[in-house]
């Protein structure tokens, strides 16, 4: 339990239950994360908008979106979100725990194609020391074939799980996987 008071699916009126109902048809559960929002329901159908946006992204693959909340979350030790996305990656994308490891250790070793390599560090770089970013990093994004909408969309992404890992940690959020 959050050390935040947080609405339960079980007791969600209006609507979060709304907004609940949504998730649970998507998800097939309401995750502790997201209930985490419940306590302003702005935020929370933000936030849901926000992902289901993210899951129908057109050329931000399942794999490397995962990939950036891991990483990201694993600078920010935010160990439900490591834990969470490491299972989706071996649970949905069907990766091996050999090559979760490997990813967590250098994503140079993840089973992304190189383009996605090339995005998600520079992810990476943004995320940890933003000021290090350079325009030849953009370049080289760009040259693996990367519009600017799409490098955009994936250093949001992963500025956001900044924020999230911020809001789990803070306020204890549990696992409930």
């Amino acid at each position: 339990m959050s050390i935040m008071q947080t609405v339960s699916p079980e007791t969600a009126t209006g609507e979060v239950a709304e907004i609940y109902a949504q998730i649970k048809n998507a998800w097939g559960h309401v995750p502790t994360a997201i209930q985490a929002f419940s306590a302003n329901p702005f935020l929370l159908k933000h936030q849901w908008e926000y992902y289901a946006s993210i899951m129908q992204h057109p050329t931000l693959s399942f794999p490397l979106t995962a990939s950036i909340r891991m990483l990201v979350s694993q600078a920010g030790n935010c160990r439900y979100c490591i834990d969470m996305n490491g299972g989706m990656l071996i649970n949905v994308a069907g990766w091996t725990p050999e090559q979760l490891a490997a990813t967590r250790a250098d994503f140079n070793d993840s089973p992304l194609s190189a383009k996605e390599k090339t995005l998600l560090g520079l992810v990476l770089k943004a995320t940890r020391d933003s000021n290090s970013v350079t325009a030849a990093d953009l370049q080289a994004a760009r040259e693996a074939g990367w519009s600017d909408s799409d490098i955009l969309d994936a250093v949001n992404h992963g500025a956001r799980m900044v924020a999230g890992d911020i809001i789990i940690n803070a306020f204890k959020v549990e696992r409930d996987f």
